[in-house]
């Protein structure tokens, strides 16, 4: 159990607000690095906003839940940019190019984006920076 709580510290160095931040800030910015963290706290979020804009939608505008709604649309193109450039700074911290992200138009090319956004990045300089270096939060 400690051992699983470690790990789990260990991977969440970036929490969810300054990852929101991060991605906001860096809206269309396509060099540099990005922490696990940073990439799966601004998918969270992007999974909740979708959510609450299509309950909006429904509840207060009266849109049914199968089309896009006005709310859910404008959030989409919102979080459209910040979402691809915070991919390719993840992919890059693995030493991949963001261009991989057009794998996605395959079936099977979504799993392997999975998989590498998963994957820990390198802890030594590669051809798209240094590594990310973000302070512990230690208690």
């Amino acid at each position: 159990m400690l051992d699983t709580l470690i790990f789990f510290e260990y991977c969440l160095s970036m929490d969810f607000q300054t990852s929101i931040k991060t991605c906001f800030n860096k809206y269309a910015d396509f060099s540099g690095r990005a922490l696990r963290s940073e990439l799966w706290f601004f998918v969270l979020f992007t999974l909740l906003g979708g959510i609450i804009t299509v309950i909006l939608d429904v509840m207060v505008l009266g849109y049914s839940i199968e089309s896009y709604g006005p709310i859910n649309l404008i959030f989409s193109v919102g979080i459209l940019l910040p979402s691809i450039a915070v991919t390719t700074r993840r992919l890059h911290d693995i030493n991949k190019s963001g261009w991989w992200q057009l794998i996605e138009l395959t079936i099977i090319g979504i799993l392997l984006i999975i998989i590498w956004c998963a994957t820990e990045g390198e802890n030594k300089k590669n051809k798209y920076g240094s590594p990310i270096k973000i302070k512990s939060r230690r208690r």
